[in-house]
């Protein structure tokens, strides 16, 4: 008995330094980032951007992107979250595929199955009149839409998608109705916007400010909790009176039971490099308004958006639909 016992402690007692050992060494092999878009896009340019940074930072240790797309970016990030947990495999784990589509069904995983690392930046959703709309300005919109209850369309890159959750919680909140418009795509909205085809849309501030500067379009406030540099004349709909704020956003993302030193050396370097002089301008050049957050802070507006979503999800009727 005492030899099964003695024999047990020491495989115990091996496997930690064993474990011990590994965590010293990390990263001792390239670390796989899984962008759960295609390349090309936002996403996979910003991940570009960091690994090229991360670089920099860490000479001797390298990060690969892959993309992996599909399911509206779940599969992706299924791919990251359910990886071996030994810190080689991370994710960019985006509101989609985080915060909303587990609410519809379908995904083998939830915000509770996730170690995050931090935040990288967030796309502002900022909402327009369209060519032609009945409004001007921000206050103009609900008076109008509280006027006539159903009749504002408001057009969206695709339902159930972030701008169509986004407008949906806002009208809530401001206590409006309006009627969602899809279109498979943000560029299919913008053209039917410019045409006059629908009242308003949401967008990022980059997105429209082109339009904005030609005329074709009319910004009428930004989902934030203050205006921004590049609008300065844009009001927030706090300033108009209804409390709520909102935003798209990415991050760095790992498999849950990843060892916390491992997760300390990760959290520690892409803090340095989502606050590096050069990622900063890189991304300022690409229209991406980044916003470091730590851990808590990331998994706390993970969170936040999950419970928002989820409850405009189930509203409209949507919930576990692809179950």
């Amino acid at each position: 008995m005492k030899t099964k016992f003695k024999t047990l402690l020491m495989g115990t007692m091996l496997i930690a330094s064993a474990t011990a050992a590994g965590a010293a060494d990390y990263p001792s092999r390239p670390i796989q980032v899984i962008v759960p878009y295609s390349a090309g896009g936002g996403t996979d340019l910003s991940a570009r951007i960091m690994a090229d940074v991360f670089q920099k930072l860490y000479p001797d240790s390298t990060l690969i992107i892959r993309n992996q797309p599909g399911g509206g970016g779940s599969i992706g990030t299924s791919a990251a979250i359910n990886a071996k947990a030994d810190g080689y495999t991370l994710g960019t784990g985006s509101q989609g595929p985080l915060a909303l589509l587990p609410h519809y069904g379908g995904t083998d995983y939830q915000v509770d199955d996730i170690a995050y690392i931090g935040l990288m930046g967030r796309n502002l959703q900022l909402v327009v009149g369209c060519a032609n709309a009945p409004f001007s300005t921000g206050e103009e919109f609900l008076t109008y839409a509280k006027e006539h209850p159903g009749k504002v369309q408001v057009g969206n890159s695709g339902a159930g998608g972030a701008n169509h959750i986004a407008v949906a919680a806002m009208s809530e909140a401001a206590g409006i109705e309006v009627e969602h418009v899809p279109f498979g795509g943000a560029s299919q909205a913008v053209t039917a916007c410019l045409g006059g085809h629908i009242h308003a849309m949401t967008l990022t501030p980059s997105e429209g400010l082109p339009h904005m500067q030609s005329g074709s379009i009319t910004g009428l406030f930004i989902m934030e909790d203050e205006r921004i540099k590049l609008l300065p004349d844009i009001p927030t709909l706090k300033e108009l009176g209804v409390d709520f704020t909102w935003s798209s956003w990415k991050g760095i993302i790992a498999p849950k039971d990843v060892p916390e030193d491992v997760l300390g050396f990760l959290r520690e370097a892409f803090q340095k490099v989502f606050n590096d002089p050069g990622f900063l301008d890189r991304m300022g050049e690409m229209g991406e308004f980044v916003e470091y957050r730590d851990a808590k802070g990331y998994e706390a507006l993970v969170r936040r958006d999950s419970k928002t979503a989820g409850e405009v999800i189930e509203k409209l009727g949507m919930t576990n639909m692809n179950k």
